[in-house]
């Protein structure tokens, strides 16, 4: 026999250092954009955030307080304004020379949540240039937010070490982030079916690019006791990438 826990909503966003969107990104030279963030667009995402109201929010490509975001920590900074408790880290492995470098070094991963949170762990995988998995335990769930490899062979020698962690954890399992997968589920057919995991987007949805969504980057990840109650992608455009929306319910045996 089982009983049903409370409703838990998660948020994932990359939301690109809050640099915006449009072709006034890459202007005056391509990709210039990533040089200079917005308030404004800061801002937005905050509202669009509290407006949705998540238990846990996951947020890719966040500025820890660089002289681009003025000095101002976006986690921090979203997480004041809904009254969150918040865990970021840079994305880069301690040995990087990222850590040296202006701007990059503030690079980073953030997972928001409500006080009642339990512990969070900084992992890092053994390949790839964006390396950090952020693990965080709730009463009844481990949330692991990853950001993971543009190149192939690295995301699968990333997908590897997850598996090893996951199979590791004492609760029930959500894995969430931008997983960079061009070819959607397909390729991460192996690593679910060895892990026991499913994917929350049944319906296949795109999150990226965020004007015209092509491609299934960005998922939610969950293990047999987790019921998805809802899944969404919201016609949000203030990053590349679109924000997703996952209701899901924990299912606890009786006794257990």
């Amino acid at each position: 026999m089982s009983i049903a826990e409370p409703p838990l909503r998660l948020l994932v966003y990359n939301i690109r250092y809050a640099t915006g969107t449009g072709p006034a990104f890459h202007l005056p030279l391509p990709g210039a954009g990533y040089l200079r963030s917005s308030r404004r667009v800061l801002d937005d995402i905050t509202q669009f955030v509290r407006r949705e109201d998540p238990d846990i929010v996951g947020l890719i490509e966040v500025d820890s307080g660089s002289v681009r975001s003025g000095l101002v920590n976006q986690a921090e900074y979203i997480a004041d304004r809904l009254g969150h408790y918040t865990a970021y880290e840079c994305k880069y492995g301690s040995a990087s020379i990222n850590h040296q470098l202006p701007i990059v070094r503030k690079q980073g991963n953030a997972i928001l949540a409500a006080p009642r949170v339990t512990g969070e762990r900084f992992h890092y995988f053994p390949t790839g240039i964006k390396r950090l998995i952020i693990e965080m335990e709730l009463d009844d769930v481990c949330i692991f937010l990853v950001h993971l490899s543009l190149r192939y062979r690295h995301r699968q020698e990333q997908l590897r070490h997850l598996h090893d962690l996951i199979l590791k954890a004492q609760k029930p399992v959500v894995v969430a982030g931008d997983f960079n997968t061009f070819s959607g589920t397909n390729e991460l057919y192996l690593f679910m079916s060895a892990t026991g995991l499913r994917s929350a987007n049944i319906g296949g949805l795109a999150s990226f690019p965020s004007r015209y969504p092509q491609f299934e980057l960005d998922f939610v990840l969950v293990s047999r006791e987790i019921d998805i109650l809802d899944f969404r992608i919201p016609d949000i455009r203030l990053s590349d990438h679109r924000p997703i929306v996952c209701d899901f319910q924990i299912r606890r045996e009786v006794g257990a």
